[in-house]
């Protein structure tokens, strides 16, 4: 199995229903292990680099406002296929039709204020963490 690390990112509304713990509990039960972790206000800069693959979509410029408009958590996650593994934990897009059992299904009802975002590739969480997060943030142990 090839140990990977990937973005997460708690949305605004995760973070104002104080689910931020709850969250991390989920991570760390499943085995995954936070590298890095900070709470900011994300830029507009950095929000629309970060959903740049969204760029030109209809949603683009409502997802750009509800990501800043208020704090997040974004953590480097790593563990074993932490890249599916996290996807996994955090179910589908929609919280309506995420299962119960996953974060989005235990707390979402929305497509855009989904609670978390977590990368859906190795690529993307290759290029997505380093947007967020310098090399000195990241710890090993």
């Amino acid at each position: 199995m090839a140990i990977q690390r990937t973005y997460v990112m708690i949305k605004p509304d995760g973070v104002k229903r104080g689910l931020i713990g709850e969250i991390i509990r989920r991570i760390e039960n499943k085995g995954l292990r936070i590298v890095a972790l900070k709470m900011l206000r994300l830029s507009r800069e950095k929000a629309e680099e970060l959903y740049s693959v969204h760029r030109g979509k209809p949603f683009f410029e409502s997802l750009i406002e509800f990501v800043t408009s208020g704090p997040v958590v974004a953590m480097i996650v790593e563990g074993e296929e932490a890249v599916n593994v996290m996807r996994t934990l955090i179910g589908p897009t929609d919280g309506r039709k995420a299962p119960p059992g996953t974060i989005r299904g235990d707390f979402a009802l929305s497509v855009q204020e989904n609670i978390i975002h977590a990368a859906d590739s190795v690529k993307s969480a290759e290029r997505e963490m380093w947007i967020v997060f310098s090399k000195e943030e990241v710890v090993s142990y």
